[in-house]
C-alpha cells in the first residue's frame, strides 16, 4: 500500500505536472523516478588560465583554471550525468595564447573533461593552419554545423553534430557559429563558407529529434546573446526555430542571472544561457526525465550566475 506521499508523487508523475520545486523533484531523483541531467557550459575564456588578482575591481580572486576544475570536479560526483561545453573563443586574451598558440587552452580544457566546443571568431586568430596545429591537444570534438571546411585544412576535422548518452537520455548537441566576414581577416579562415544559422539549426535540430529520437537537443552557439536591431542572435534564433531545447551561447559576453524562457516557432519552450567570459562563471542548467518515458517535466533549473568560480 502506498504512503499518501508516495501516491501523490506517483500521480504527480502520471500527469506529467511541470511545476515541481527543486526540492521535490531532487526527492523524487533520489527515488530514482526521475532522471536528472545537468548541463555545465563555459564561453569566451579567452585564455585565462589563472584566477584574476586579488586586487581587480571586478573579479578579484575569481575563474583560474583549477578553481573551475575543482567545481566541476564536484558537480560531477553531485550528479554522474553531467555533460560539459565551451561556446567558443577559448582563444586570445592572454599572454598564454601568444606564447602557446592555443595548445595549452585546449590540453587544460582536456584535463576538465569537457565534452565537446564550437568555435568562435577568435579561434581563427591563428588561421585554419594554426587551430589545426594544436587541435590534436584536444580530446573531445569541435562541433561546427554552419561552416563548410570542405574546401580548406579543416576538412573533416570537425564535426557537425554528436548524440550523448546520460542515464539513458539522449542528448543532441550542433553548434552554430558567428559570421566571419567582416569581423576576421578574410585570410584567416580563407575558403570557410558561412551557411545560414537558422536553416542550419532547423536542420539539425529536425534531424536529432526526429531521426535520432533525441530527448534533448541541445545548440552551441557563438552568435551573440542579443542585439537591437535584426542581427542574428541567440535570442532570435529561438524564436525562428522548432525542436531546440537550449541554446549555450557565446560572443558578447552576457552575464544571465538565470536561463532564459522563450517560445519557438511553434509556441513551445527555448532555454537561452551564457555564462559571462574568462572563466570567472559555469553555467549550469538542470533537465529532468521520467525514468520510464524519458520524456522531460519541463522543469528546467539554471542560474549562471551563482556558479561563481573562485
Amino acid at each position: 500500500m502506498w504512503s499518501r506521499r508516495e501516491f501523490i508523487q506517483r500521480s504527480l508523475l502520471a500527469a506529467g505536472v511541470i511545476s515541481l520545486t527543486e526540492k521535490f523533484a531532487a526527492d523524487l531523483v533520489n527515488k530514482k523516478d526521475l532522471i536528472k541531467v545537468s548541463i555545465l557550459h563555459t564561453n569566451d575564456v579567452h585564455s585565462h588560465v589563472d584566477p584574476f588578482p586579488d586586487n581587480h575591481k571586478r573579479y578579484a580572486g575569481r575563474g583560474g583554471v583549477q578553481n573551475r576544475y575543482n567545481l566541476i570536479k564536484k558537480l560531477r560526483k553531485e550528479n554522474k550525468n553531467t555533460l560539459l561545453f565551451d561556446c567558443g573563443d577559448i582563444f586570445q586574451g592572454t599572454p598564454y595564447f601568444n606564447m602557446y598558440g592555443g595548445e595549452l587552452e585546449l590540453k587544460l580544457m582536456s584535463k576538465m573533461g569537457y565534452d565537446a566546443a564550437t568555435m568562435g571568431n577568435h579561434d581563427f586568430d591563428n588561421g585554419m593552419d594554426g587551430f589545426l596545429k594544436v587541435k590534436s591537444n584536444a580530446n573531445f570534438p569541435f562541433i561546427c554545423s554552419n561552416y563548410d571546411f570542405s574546401g580548406t585544412v579543416l576538412k573533416d576535422k570537425t564535426i557537425p553534430y554528436r548524440i550523448f548518452n546520460k542515464g539513458g537520455i539522449k542528448i543532441g548537441v550542433f553548434g552554430v557559429g558567428i559570421e566571419l566576414h567582416g569581423l576576421v581577416d578574410k585570410k584567416l579562415y580563407g575558403n570557410t563558407k558561412y551557411l545560414d544559422p537558422i536553416k542550419t539549426a532547423q536542420k539539425y535540430a529536425d534531424l536529432l529529434k526526429q531521426k535520432h529520437q533525441c530527448n534533448l537537443v541541445i545548440c552551441l552557439s557563438h552568435l551573440g546573446y542579443k542585439y537591437d536591431g535584426k542581427k542574428l542572435s541567440d535570442s532570435l534564433l529561438a524564436t525562428k526555430t522548432s525542436g531546440i531545447d537550449l541554446i549555450l551561447g557565446g560572443h558578447t559576453h552576457t552575464f544571465l542571472e538565470k536561463a532564459e524562457k522563450i517560445k519557438n516557432k511553434e509556441g513551445g519552450t527555448t532555454l537561452v544561457n551564457q555564462a559571462g567570459w574568462a572563466g570567472v562563471n559555469i553555467g549550469k542548467v538542470d533537465f529532468y526525465f521520467n525514468k520510464t518515458s524519458k520524456k522531460s517535466l519541463n522543469l528546467f533549473d539554471g542560474n549562471a550566475s551563482y556558479l561563481e568560480i573562485k
